[in-house]
């Protein structure tokens, strides 16, 4: 009896915590998983490569994806996400960076928003009335460098997540990424630009000698045919 009693308590007990340990998994965000391959984004979103711009060809593949959600499916009611950049890493998505809708978040407050990711990803590390004194860049190759301050975060060994608030439009945004992908691409960008800075000379001289060339061919071409 005792023993049927504590197997009752314990199934209650996983019925309740179920629902919570679900909603921690930031291995995922909406229909996209970490992880994931660039073909299968485009799928989801249905666009081409012809969309994909390729950020950094060496020493590693570095790819971004922008992608503006239609309205939910079967109402004219707008996603709360304005826009999506998806991130890739030889051909990996690392990281995922989203911007709510202004009218979406209109009114509400940061913990309002922390609330309702709360509810799908557990607790956060802390409380949205202290927000952490930590920036981070919302589009990793942002040619600006704007920092956006981080309100809340979630992460757990693998994966982490950043409700952040933009420094000039005060709106919402999240940041959310593979912990190991991420570091590996962080790794590969900052290679990718020492070389670039390096080759900027051998570029710069490629792209005189070029255009000296194509005026040295449009003269000779002209000589042929120009009547004063």
């Amino acid at each position: 009896m005792k023993t049927m009693r504590n197997s009752i308590l314990c199934f209650v007990a996983l019925l309740f915590t179920a629902p919570l340990l679900w909603g921690q998994d930031l291995s995922k965000y909406r229909h996209f998983t970490f992880g994931m391959s660039l073909t299968r984004v485009l799928e989801r979103t249905e666009q081409k490569m012809a969309d994909v711009k390729v950020i950094h060809g060496r020493p590693a593949l570095i790819q971004e994806l922008t992608w503006w959600p239609p309205n939910l499916a079967g109402t004219s009611q707008s996603d709360s996400v304005q826009e999506i950049l998806f991130s890739f890493y030889n051909g990996e998505l690392y990281r995922i960076s989203a911007s709510y809708d202004r009218r979406a978040i209109e009114g509400l407050t940061a913990e309002d928003v922390v609330q309702s990711l709360t509810a799908k990803y557990g607790a956060p590390k802390n409380p949205a009335t202290e927000m952490i004194e930590t920036e981070i860049n919302f589009s990793p190759q942002d040619p600006y460098d704007l920092k956006e301050k981080i309100v809340a975060s979630w992460e757990d060994a693998q994966y982490a997540l950043n409700l952040v608030r933009s420094s000039y439009s005060d709106g919402y945004g999240l940041v959310m990424f593979s912990k190991e992908l991420n570091a590996k691409a962080e790794l590969a960008i900052a290679e990718a630009v020492k070389i670039e800075k390096d080759e900027i000379p051998q570029v710069e001289a490629a792209r005189q000698k070029k255009e000296t060339d194509d005026l040295e061919a449009a003269r000779q071409k002209n000589r042929k045919i120009f009547h004063p």
